[in-house]
């Protein structure tokens, strides 16, 4: 059995493993992903191409874990894991929870294996995120998720 050291494989990676959590009652939702950071690159259109299929993040496909059923911008997403991948354009991105796991980037992107997929506007910030971040900003019974980077902000209700 080979023992790996994660804390050193943390401190190689220049886009950090990040995880966000929120709980309401029984239900409990956790996504894990990798924070790319700006370093003075145009991201969206750029670095990060308009209508191609994005990994949200860096190196592995970020993941969701949730614990019951949730709607999402309406439509039930079934209690699971789920990869979350999305299509970034100008003015609306497409979010994408995806049943395929353990996948590195978006290489191995499989539509067919879609659950959901919604598309949500993009708002345009004056704040400028640094690190590629995502939030859950929960409220009483309701939480919207955000993806933030650069100047560009996705919020999924």
């Amino acid at each position: 059995m080979m023992i790996f050291d994660t804390s050193l494989a943390q401190e190689l990676r220049t886009s950090p493993l990040s995880i966000t959590a929120s709980r309401y009652k029984d239900t409990y939702v956790k996504i894990v992903y990798s924070q790319p950071r700006k370093k003075g690159r145009d991201i969206f259109g750029k670095l990060v191409p308009y209508g191609e299929v994005w990994r949200t993040g860096a190196n592995e496909a970020t993941e969701i874990t949730i614990t019951g059923d949730i709607l999402v911008n309406d439509q039930e997403l079934k209690a699971g894991t789920y990869s979350i991948f999305t299509i970034p354009h100008e003015a609306s991105w497409t979010v994408i929870f995806n049943a395929d796991l353990g996948l590195w980037g978006s290489y191995n992107y499989n539509p067919k294996k879609d659950s959901l997929r919604i598309d949500v506007p993009v708002l345009v910030t004056n704040e400028v995120a640094e690190a590629f971040t995502i939030g859950i900003d929960p409220r009483n019974n309701e939480a919207d998720f955000f993806f933030h980077w650069d100047k560009t902000k996705v919020v999924i209700p």
